[in-house]
């Protein structure tokens, strides 16, 4: 266990899995108080058996912009403070443009994007307060087009926006926000991932990348870095972690 995050306060989303999980591990272990913020209450429980040091839960839909208000109020009333907001929570849904569902399409929208906006929304006061900074995941898919998934390469299209629109806007404050942009990460929504039926393999075969998987740890130690003061001069970055995938 070190002091990188000795006394500060971390709001993560996404925490009941993969790299959310990963992240609260990280933080908690490097000192900081950690409210894990996830739908599954289930998961929730296994990340906090799994870490060591001051882990708080709370289930919450982040789709809901009430419940991401509430989130980090909670998290205020709590621990007194906050000082670095983690936007990790996602889901990928692969299908041809053509059959998408209004449902489907608001629900990636709302849980990989409004979320991010409606979280920050409630956390910049506090984190103008604290010096605190934001990281937000977002993906190769927002930087590279991807077939059979236009909602969620417009999702993390949005991220990456979100993320350079904020650290302009609060750039002659302490404020910092950044992303990661990874590619295939071996997490549970990797595992369960399906593509649609009669989908082009010769279009497809450019989301898989030469080099494998990533490890959710490292996800959590490049976020750790740029949560910390450690990158006190980094803003408005996008970091990709994708194993050379969007330049090849």
């Amino acid at each position: 266990m070190t002091d990188l995050f000795e006394g500060k306060v971390a709001l993560i989303t996404g925490a009941g899995s993969g790299m959310g999980r990963a992240i609260t591990i990280r933080l908690a272990r490097e000192g900081a108080s950690v409210l894990a913020l996830d739908i599954d209450e289930g998961r929730l429980a296994e990340t906090k058996a799994l870490t060591a040091g001051t882990v708080s839960v709370r289930q919450a839909d982040v789709s809901d912009p009430a419940a991401c208000a509430e989130a980090v109020a909670a998290c205020v009333d709590e621990f007194g403070q906050l000082d670095v907001l983690g936007n990790v929570a996602g889901i990928y849904l692969a299908e041809h443009t053509t059959k998408v569902t209004l449902e489907q399409y608001r629900r990636v929208m709302g849980v990989n994007l409004d979320a991010y906006f409606f979280l920050a929304q409630a956390a910049i006061p506090h984190l103008l307060e604290t010096g605190g900074n934001i990281v937000n995941i977002a993906s190769n898919a927002g930087i590279q087009g991807l077939p059979y998934s236009a909602a969620y390469c417009m999702s993390k299209g949005g991220v990456i926006q979100l993320t350079r629109a904020l650290a302009v806007e609060f750039l002659k404050t302490p404020l910092r926000v950044n992303a990661i942009a990874p590619a295939g990460t071996n997490t549970n929504i990797a595992s369960a991932m399906t593509f649609p039926a009669g989908m082009d393999p010769d279009l497809s075969r450019r989301m898989a990348g030469l080099r494998g998987l990533a490890e959710p740890a490292e996800i959590a130690t490049l976020f750790s870095f740029l949560a910390s003061g450690e990158a006190r001069s980094v803003t408005g970055a996008v970091y990709t972690m994708d194993n050379g995938l969007t330049v090849s």
